[in-house]
C-alpha cells in the first residue's frame, strides 16, 4: 500500500492528506478513500497490525 506508514492511525492520516488533492472530477477516488477511512476507524490497533496487503 503506497499510503501505509504501518500505522493504522498513521495510513487515516495519509489518505486524509492524499484527499486534499483530489481533483473535482475525482469523486470516485474520494468516494473509496472514505470507505477505506471508515472501515479503518472500526479497526483496533492490534487488527490492523494483523492485516496483508498483498501488491498484486
Amino acid at each position: 500500500m503506497f499510503y501505509n506508514t504501518g500505522t493504522r492511525m498513521g495510513l487515516i492520516h495519509e489518505l486524509r492528506l492524499m484527499q486534499c488533492y483530489l481533483m473535482p472530477d475525482e469523486p470516485a477516488l474520494r468516494k473509496l478513500s472514505e470507505g477505506v477511512i471508515e472501515k479503518l476507524k472500526l479497526l483496533t490497533d492490534a487488527e490492523f497490525v494483523e492485516l496483508e496487503f498483498p501488491l498484486d
